[in-house]
């Protein structure tokens, strides 16, 4: 069978380094905010390439945590994508703002030129928080120029998209602030939850640092009503001694996968979701587009195959049930966006994936009679 996912091989590999890490935060004697958080902050500022990097307990929190920082409260619109995890919008709901959905392109991105379209009519959104969906870079010009144009204050979600870069230029670099998420299934993941908040501001750094530990930007001096979410010690530890050096091997490794999977599926009946640059991606997921009526049918057929795949995102945000009597507006049909959640099917790529594992998987793709 071939995993969505390769824990155990990941483990195998990265076992002894990981060992040490939990032997080393037992050894210190210090288990929140400490030595081990401060230096996984300063190694993840490095590798993004900003200033600042703050742990925090998950993606959700960071997402609206930098929200916060930016100003962002009740009533304020929030111009967002429809097709994402849920968190993306909870992060909004959460503070009672309200989020503005644009429909996707056909890469599953949300549209930029909608948005522009969107901002040029109206002069009550104020704030965006764009996602880097499947680990792809959106067109970080166009970002920043909507950014410029119109005064947004921006918080890239960067959940998927660690490493991963338009024109050279890494996401997460073009809003104010940026949020990502460790969740295990991450390409950089923790054994456990947790997320960062990345900015080049210093004031946004320290107001991300207070919120997260109950708003004090001292001992027992609470400035803010803030959160409890802190990065565990031992997550930080994990990560910086075990995962962060083989993160850029890891990349590379699913971006070999990916070309070869873009090279060797030939049936048109499985299409990939290609990015606008194929270099620049972190291919957190492989998604490829199938038949709606067929779409049961194929994820039976690829399991009895022996290959499981994964759905993101087979239901909108805006079409959720959670969703219903919150505030929130569609600025179109997000007619594309819809169709994409229909069709969408995620093929299996990790840093472990087996080069005859790969080839399974395009046979599987290739025999399939859609």
């Amino acid at each position: 069978m071939v995993p969505l996912n390769d824990f155990r091989r990941q483990w195998e590999d990265t076992r002894e380094a990981t060992l040490q890490a939990v032997d080393a935060v037992g050894a210190s004697g210090w288990y929140i905010l400490g030595r081990e958080v401060a230096a996984f902050e300063e190694a993840l500022a490095g590798c993004w390439g900003v200033a600042h990097a703050v742990g925090v307990a998950s993606g959700l929190d960071a997402l609206e945590i930098s929200l916060r920082v930016l100003g962002c409260r009740a009533g304020d619109r929030v111009l967002t994508t429809p097709l994402s995890a849920f968190a993306t919008t909870l992060a909004i709901v959460k503070l009672g703002a309200i989020p503005v959905f644009v429909d996707t392109d056909e890469r599953g991105l949300i549209d930029l030129d909608r948005c522009r379209a969107v901002l040029a009519k109206r002069n009550d959104i104020r704030y965006m928080v764009p996602v880097h969906l499947y680990g792809h870079a959106l067109d970080l010009d166009e970002l920043a120029g909507l950014r410029d144009q119109f005064g947004l204050r921006v918080v890239e979600d960067c959940a998927q998209s660690i490493l991963a870069a338009w024109d050279g230029r890494p996401t997460g670099t073009v809003g104010q602030i940026a949020a990502t998420s460790f969740y295990p299934t991450k390409n950089l993941g923790a054994m456990g939850d947790g997320g960062a908040i990345l900015t080049n501001e210093a004031g946004y750094e320290a107001a991300a640092r207070a919120l997260r530990d109950y708003g004090q930007s001292r001992k027992y001096q609470h400035d803010a009503v803030g959160y409890n979410s802190r990065l565990d010690e031992l997550q930080a530890a994990i990560m910086r001694r075990a995962y962060l050096p083989k993160l850029s091997g890891w990349t590379e490794r699913r971006r070999r996968i990916a070309t070869r999977y873009l090279e060797g599926i030939r049936n048109p009946a499985v299409a990939p979701m290609a990015p606008q640059r194929l270099d620049g991606s972190a291919w957190h997921l492989f998604p490829v587009r199938v038949d709606p009526g067929r779409k049961e049918a194929f994820l039976q057929y690829a399991r009895e195959g022996g290959v499981l795949c994964g759905e993101h995102y087979p239901i909108l945000i805006a079409d959720q049930k959670a969703m219903r009597g919150l505030p929130h507006e569609l600025a179109d049909g997000c007619s594309t966006a819809r169709a994409i959640a229909r069709s969408e099917v995620s093929l299996p790529i990790h840093p472990y994936l087996a080069d005859e594992e790969i080839d399974w998987v395009m046979d599987c793709c290739n025999r399939w009679q859609g």
